[in-house]
């Protein structure tokens, strides 16, 4: 699946933001003080935001990594790829 930066950029901000009401519900159950509920309520929606940020960016490292390694764009379609005739090397053309 292929997200653009925009895409990716709200799937992120959805999760920490869901990330962020349930660690306020629980912190809102626990006998601790309003400021501590804040607090950490907001470092979990940061630290989500972040996280997800960063796990895209090694995906998308590791995916044109390996694209890199093979010559297979995403673009390419499989019917592309099996009609593209193979490479002959020196010695098949001199036969030829």
């Amino acid at each position: 699946m292929y997200l653009s930066t925009r895409g990716a950029s709200v799937r992120n901000l959805a999760t920490a933001i869901i990330n962020g009401a349930i660690t306020l519900i629980l912190l809102l159950i626990a006998p601790l003080g309003l400021a501590t509920v804040i607090s950490n309520t907001f470092l979990v929606t940061v630290a989500s935001f972040f996280v997800g940020t960063f796990a895209d960016m090694i995906v998308n490292w590791l995916t044109f990594a390996d694209a890199r390694k093979n010559k297979f764009t995403p673009f390419q379609s499989t019917r592309e790829l099996k009609l593209q005739k193979p490479k002959l090397s020196a010695i098949e053309r001199h036969k030829s």
